[in-house]
């Protein structure tokens, strides 16, 4: 299986495994990401997900060019038909954690870019090489990548399509943590197990009012981020909250 996937205490585990080809993408891997991902976004017993790449070297290269298919239908109609692949299918309000266990480059880094949280290994590289193809960084690189890390950086990444390393990408915001590599796994689970245990429906509306609020005017964001506030004053697990805090035991949240 190019795809491993697994669902522990709420914690859904992706691993990209082709670690022979550097964890790169074929048709395979595609269709059995699109799904996890299905899975992940309708099971209400996942609250988290995990995204990793199998072995020590690489999280993910991006398209296996090598098992590329041949092309035998105008873009307009595969996209208008099918829309874009990868990216759309990890939308949901459900927490993303990338634990980058090394190359993250071209589609790899994109899909570590439509994460929320960004761990990686010491020797972790990141990059956007498709200029070197004659390509450009379509699913999502152009644009997030100028909204993570400062536009010069992107820029040059971009254009020139050098790569940078882990201290790097954590000095100019790309990650939020650098661990040695057999510590990635345990603190990736270590933040999932955190935010699992969490209130879900809190958890996604909070995630929802970040991500929503950053193409809001600020004032408009923190009203935003009010009603959200007020969604979530009339749920049971709210009142559990409140419960278990003034009882001084663990709450026992359901998502309702």
């Amino acid at each position: 299986m190019p795809v491993d996937f697994e669902v522990k205490r709420h914690i859904a585990t992706i691993t990209l495994n082709r670690p022979e080809a550097m964890n790169s993408l074929d048709p395979e891997s595609i269709a059995q990401l699109g799904e996890a991902w299905h899975e992940i976004r309708t099971n209400p017993d996942i609250r988290v997900a995990i995204l990793t790449g199998a072995g020590p070297k690489s999280f993910c290269t991006g398209t296996d060019m090598k098992k590329a298919p041949p092309v035998t239908e105008c873009m307009a109609a595969t996209y208008l038909r099918d829309g874009q692949p990868l990216i759309p299918q990890m939308k949901t309000w459900k927490p993303i954690i990338a634990a980058i266990n090394g190359y993250a480059v071209g589609g790899g880094l994109e899909m570590a870019l439509a994460c929320d949280l960004r761990l990686a290994s010491t020797h972790a590289k990141f990059g956007l090489t498709e200029v070197k193809v004659a390509s450009l960084a379509g699913l999502n690189g152009t644009q997030v990548l100028p909204r993570v890390v400062p536009q010069a950086v992107a820029m040059k990444m971009l254009l020139t399509g050098e790569m940078i390393g882990a201290e790097d990408a954590l000095r100019y915001g790309l990650v939020s943590d650098v661990v040695p590599l057999d510590e990635l796994l345990p603190l990736a689970m270590k933040y999932a197990e955190k935010i699992a245990g969490a209130a879900p429906l809190s958890v996604q509306a909070t995630k929802q009012a970040a991500v929503l609020g950053l193409d809001m005017p600020l004032d408009h964001g923190i009203a935003f981020s009010h009603l959200m506030w007020g969604i979530l004053r009339d749920t049971e697990d709210r009142k559990e909250g409140f419960n278990a805090f003034a009882e001084k035991r663990d709450p026992q949240f359901r998502g309702a």
